[in-house]
């Protein structure tokens, strides 16, 4: 069973600023589970939308990550495709803790606001600048 160390501390959202990224979609979305064990969906705590998850390649600076994105099933853009560049826009990071069977664990999750079809920069291209 998971659980959020010290509940009473807010926990701090970081704004990613993505402009200068090149993020590659590499996992369709797909719903995201709040219950593995019962598979209830999780749902956002605010507007009480459906939330889906989807796997990106984060390329900034010569340098790359897989990561997993939360997105509102709402916010799920027609016409993407694994491979194709996409916008995350409002992409956050919010660093987490839990207590999973004695063990401590943290990392940080990604969330953002919607996930659209975007164009490659020109520098990868390789148009002229």
């Amino acid at each position: 069973m998971y659980r959020r160390v010290d509940r009473g501390t807010p926990l701090r959202t970081i704004r990613v600023e993505a402009s200068a990224a090149t993020i590659l979609l590499t996992e369709a979305p797909e719903p995201k589970v709040r219950d593995r064990q019962t598979g209830e969906r999780a749902m956002d705590t605010v507007s009480g939308e459906p939330l889906m998850t989807i796997g990106v390649v984060y390329i900034e600076e010569g340098e790359s990550s897989l990561i997993k994105v939360t997105v509102p099933e709402g916010g799920i853009s027609e016409g993407l495709a694994l491979g194709a560049p996409v916008s995350l826009p409002g992409l956050i990071a919010r660093p987490w803790e839990s207590v999973f069977n004695g063990q401590q664990r943290h990392g940080i999750a990604f969330r953002a606001a919607a996930v659209t079809p975007a164009a490659f920069p020109a520098a990868a291209t390789g148009a002229a600048a």
